[in-house]
This record gives C-alpha cells, structure tokens and sequence, in this order.
C-alpha cells in the first residue's frame, strides 16, 4: 500500500462529513425534522454492519489462524471498547441533539461546541477502525487488504454524510449562519482522519494484539450507536422510519464488505 493510498483512504471518511455538511445547508428546518431519525437510523445500520464483517470477523479469524482461541480476543477487545468509549463519554463535555442538559465534566462550552464534542465522539471508534484495517492491511499478516480497507472507509463515508448533516441541520434551524452550520459540521469530522493516523502508527507496532484492536474498534462502534444514534433516532413518533434507515444502511455496508474486500 502506497502512501497516497493510505492518505487517500484515512480522508475518504471525513469528505463523508463534509459532504452532509455542505448538503444540509441546502435543506430547511422542516426537511431537516423529518430526515434527521432516518438518517441516524442509517448511520447506526453502516455502523453495526461495519463492526461484524469488518472488524469482529476479521478479529477472530485472526486468532484462529494465529493458533489462539478465536473468541476471546473478539470478547476482550469488544469489551475493551465499550469501557474506552464509555470513559470518553463520561469525561468529554457534550450535548446530545434532542437534550438540555450537558453531559460529562462542567464546562462553558455553548451549545454549538458541545453539539459538535458530542458528534466527535462518534467519529473516534470510525477512524480507529479506519486506522486498524490500514495496518492490518499493511502489515503483510492478516487477510485484509487495500480493498478491504477501502470498503471500511467508504461506508464510514456513507454514514458520515448524515452525521455531517445531523450536526449542520439543527444549528442552521436554530439561526446559525450557513458558513458556521457548515463549518461546525465539517470539524466535528477531522478527529476521523486523525485518529486513524495515530491508530496505523500505533498498531504498527502492536500487530501481537492485532485481533484485540479490531474487536475493540468494533466495540466502540456498537457502543456509539447503542449509546447515542437508537436512542436519539426513536424519540417521539415515526419509531419505524428510523429502523427502515437501518435496514438500508445495514445492507449496503454488508454489500460493500463482501463484494470488495470478499
């Protein structure tokens, strides 16, 4: 794998971001009401497909093929996961989208900051998952290659694009500004490329635990969308239109998985 390669894969998941960013500055406050729990709705079906066929089965195959016992890394590093996103979650100062009470430590932060903290915290598990299915791929060791790795990131693109416009759509309903709508949008995507540069590098080093790291990053994944997206995406009424955006963005993860990196 090339560095343009790598570079182009670690930025393809925050164009996702950007993108929803951009597009939801087109759409007014009603659009953005009626969209927004299909939306999360998809995002959490990528996020799930993602976590099984990209990260916990490569996991255990791993371990099997190593010589180990093929659950426990996946157990391990699942659990792993979920306590690393469940600390960031309980440190980190943000506000959900449908609340009025800030979570984490106090802080001055306004609404904007936090709404944005708190879409960041999704997009942590993305890119170490990114990240991880780079080294793996890079490493020579593992059966992930450049296609698998470029599934993973097209379809945290996909689902980064109604992240980008969950962000930018309600702070452009309130009276925020296109460009600060836009703008707040866009940064909550850049710890993405970020945190999967810090992952190739560390794992990298760490390919002993290869398997563990996977499942991790899938662990944290299903916590974000367990945590945040389902709840958020059934509040009030219309609960089957969200679980709708989750069948299609379930499938379509899958179907990108397995045709490309299969």
């Amino acid at each position: 794998m090339t560095p343009l390669q790598i570079a182009t894969i670690v930025i393809i998941p925050f164009c996702g971001t950007v993108l929803g960013s951009a597009s939801a500055l087109l759409l007014g406050e009603k659009t953005a009401s009626k969209m927004q729990k299909t939306l999360l709705g998809f995002a959490s079906g990528v996020m799930v497909a993602a976590a099984v066929w990209s990260l916990l089965l490569p996991a255990i195959d791993f371990s099997v093929r190593s010589g180990g016992v093929g659950w426990l890394p996946a157990a391990v590093g699942f659990l792993f996961g979920m306590a690393f996103m469940l600390l960031l979650d309980h440190f980190t100062p943000h506000l959900h989208l449908d609340s009025s009470t800030p979570e984490g430590m106090p802080s001055s932060l306004g609404r904007s900051a936090m709404l944005m903290l708190a879409v960041t915290l999704h997009n942590i598990p993305e890119g170490m998952a990114v990240g991880v299915v780079v080294a793996g791929a890079l490493s020579g060791q593992t059966d992930l290659g450049v296609a698998a790795a470029i599934a993973l990131a097209a379809g945290m693109a996909l689902q980064n694009v109604p992240e980008g416009a969950i962000i930018s759509l309600p702070l452009r309903a309130q009276g925020a500004s296109r460009l600060k709508s836009f703008g707040y949008g866009a940064l909550s995507g850049i710890v993405e490329p970020l945190s999967a540069v810090v992952t190739v590098l560390l794992v990298e080093h760490l390919i002993g635990v290869f398997p563990y790291l996977l499942a991790a990053a899938a662990g944290a994944m299903i916590y974000v969308v367990i945590e945040e997206l389902i709840p958020e995406a059934h509040q009030d009424k219309h609960s089957n239109i969200p679980t709708i955006g989750f069948a299609v963005g379930f499938v379509i993860m899958m179907v990108l998985d397995t045709a490309l990196a299969g």
